[in-house]
């Protein structure tokens, strides 16, 4: 879904343990995106931030997903602060997102439930009056605030 509303192309940073995936990894194992090696926690961040330079050059948005793997619905996730340190660093802007796709796709399900899945994109917000860790917390609000008025069972 993201990709069919995106008015630019985006780039995803995921997980290198996605790889292993039958089909589904091995293509975007073959596509332009950022995986980290969450092994080599060190080296991670700055492939990142080199990677994640070079692909706003394009002119291509990257998604990141602070919770960094999905939550099971009603349950609280911890926010890492990866997006918002990309941000500060190459002063790009950070535009939250809230999607309740944890109704029709639950954590660690492959299968997938009829339903409507809400997406709502928030403005956009300067990264040059945050720290990484403020940035986050305004980015935190505002999706935890979006997800209580979209899916109130979703919010702990």
């Amino acid at each position: 879904a993201y990709l069919a509303l995106s008015p630019t192309p985006l780039c995803f940073v995921y997980k290198k343990e996605l790889h292993w995936v039958p089909f589904f990894g091995w293509a975007i194992a073959r596509i332009q995106m950022i995986h980290i090696d969450r092994s080599q926690r060190a080296q991670a961040f700055k492939k990142v931030v080199e990677q994640g330079k070079r692909v706003m050059q394009e002119n291509r948005w990257v998604i990141m997903f602070p919770e960094g793997t999905r939550i099971a619905r009603g349950k609280a996730g911890q926010y890492k602060a990866g997006g918002t340190r990309l941000a500060c660093e190459t002063g790009a802007q950070v535009v939250p997102m809230a999607v309740t796709s944890a109704q029709c796709w639950p954590r660690n399900s492959f299968i997938k439930y009829p339903g409507v899945i809400d997406i709502v994109i928030g403005k956009a917000i300067a990264s040059s009056e945050y720290t990484p860790d403020s940035l986050l917390a305004a980015t935190q609000t505002w999706i935890e605030a979006e997800m209580l008025r979209l899916d109130p069972p979703a919010i702990p």
